[in-house]
């Protein structure tokens, strides 16, 4: 049996990833959304441990929420980046500035 506090660990170090991504990259968008993603599911990965640990399933009910609002999240931060690239040719985070109307 593997011990809790190794996926953890693992669970911290898929996060600090993502944080290290959304900070150190501030000019891709589709590299800030995809850290985004490896958030979500680190955390995700947290409730899964603790709703395995305990023995319940209302953890592993609630990933299942989460992952239906990150698949909205996606598609909605995918159209945005299309509509980005559309009108500027480019997916910088600085362009999103010039699309107000």
């Amino acid at each position: 049996m593997i011990p809790m506090s190794y996926y953890l660990f693992l669970s911290s170090i898929l996060f600090s990833i993502s944080l290290a991504g959304i900070f150190l990259n501030r000019k891709n968008i589709l590299i800030m959304l995809m850290s985004l993603e490896l958030m979500f599911l680190s955390i995700n990965f947290n409730f899964i441990i603790f709703g395995n640990y305990l023995g319940d399933l209302t953890g592993q009910i609630f990933v299942f929420f989460i992952l239906t609002v990150i698949a909205a999240e996606s598609a909605i931060g995918l159209a945005i980046i299309v509509v980005l690239y559309r009108n500027r040719h480019s997916i910088n985070v600085d362009d999103i500035g010039n699309l107000k109307g």
